[in-house]
């Protein structure tokens, strides 16, 4: 598992980075919260969570250690997987999301784009005891 790379950022496409380290780019994808706090030659160091599928293995890097940790507790949600935890947490802070499912707040969760009321139902649901 890669748990974290620091480096230096070659390319910035929204929402994914190229980070180099030790030689090495690595494509990141990053939710926007991440993404918009990179610059061009800056060096960085993400928390990473890598995914490993039959076609693809894919990195997501995020700034601060407890989006990552929202990250893979989102993806223990049925239905939710990676995309859609990565536009919850470009969507909204993580503050604001746990402020949301403590108060079962469901027309904020759904304001969220590919959040319906059954999937923001769920998310209170299968959260508000994680969280």
């Amino acid at each position: 598992m890669i748990g974290s790379l620091t480096g230096n950022i070659q390319l910035l496409t929204a929402p994914h980075i190229l980070l180099e380290v030790g030689g090495i780019g690595y494509e990141i994808e990053t939710p926007l919260s991440t993404f918009c706090q990179l610059k061009n030659d800056q060096t960085i160091k993400l928390w990473t969570h890598l995914t490993v599928r039959e076609d693809a293995h894919l990195l997501y890097g995020f700034i601060d250690a407890n989006d990552k940790t929202l990250f893979r507790i989102l993806l223990k949600v049925n239905g939710v997987g990676p995309k859609l935890a990565l536009g919850i947490l470009s969507s909204m802070s993580a503050a604001m999301l746990i402020q949301s499912i403590e108060m079962q707040d469901i027309n904020t969760i759904t304001r969220i784009p590919g959040v319906g009321k059954k999937t923001a139902e769920r998310l209170i649901i299968e959260l508000r005891d994680r969280l």
